[in-house]
């Protein structure tokens, strides 16, 4: 669907609002791509890259002062499919991912003594992506400062972390995979389980998935 607001010709490329939304958009489109599925092999060093490339942009967000909306209440957005499309596209990556889709994560670093919690790449993704449609529909419908102002607040507050954690689960399954080092299995670990009190025993509990028998499906490197 084209947009005049999207990459028009009257718009200076260096405006950080064309930026950052072009940069917001290449992630939706990419990993809507990925879950398409038709390309597996791919898959996971793909998801590393565009996750890392939408933190430079939330990390652009974060930096920048403090963008208030032009109103004080939100604009009403009209019908919006985001639910259906969030599902359809969490549940495509889960079968891709299958079975490193859940992994474990400390939800805030700076909170002592928090037991890790169970988190899954593909509501990871889903629940992304439903943050950045919010603002894109703010932006396509030419209200760009109430759509900056979208990213930045849900970068603080939900999408930020939540890209944040993804990446490092992400970069942590090429590195397992890449170092020939084998890989805990989370499978049946699940994100309602409560992991208090497991802390240094999971690995023993946990089998042990070996690096060739995930690289390939996942894309990673040639199983030899």
């Amino acid at each position: 669907m084209s947009d005049a607001t999207l990459h028009a010709t009257a718009q200076d490329p260096d405006d950080f609002a064309v930026q950052i939304s072009d940069q917001i958009e290449s992630f939706i489109v990419a990993v809507t791509e990925v879950a398409k599925g038709d390309e597996p092999d791919s898959a996971v060093p793909f998801l590393l890259l565009e996750v890392s490339q939408l933190l430079l942009a939330g990390g652009r967000l974060g930096a920048h002062e403090d963008i208030l909306p032009d109103e004080r209440y939100e604009p009403d957005l009209g019908p919006e499919e985001a639910a259906d499309q969030a599902d359809e596209l969490r549940q495509r990556l889960a079968r891709m991912l299958d079975p490193v889709d859940v992994y474990s994560e400390v939800f805030d670093p700076y909170e002592p003594r928090k037991a890790p919690v169970a988190a899954r790449i593909s509501d990871d993704l889903a629940d992304v992506i439903t943050d950045l449609r919010h603002g894109m529909a703010h932006y396509r419908a030419g209200r760009v400062t109430e759509a900056l102002w979208w990213w930045q607040f849900s970068y603080f507050s939900n999408w930020g972390s939540t890209a944040s954690a993804t990446l490092r689960a992400l970069q942590s399954l090429v590195a397992h995979v890449r170092l020939n080092q084998p890989l805990d299995d989370l499978d049946g670990l699940d994100t309602d389980e409560d992991l208090s009190g497991t802390e240094g025993t999971l690995e023993e509990e946990a089998g042990q998935v070996m690096a060739e028998e995930l690289a390939g499906p996942l894309g990673l490197r040639p199983v030899k």
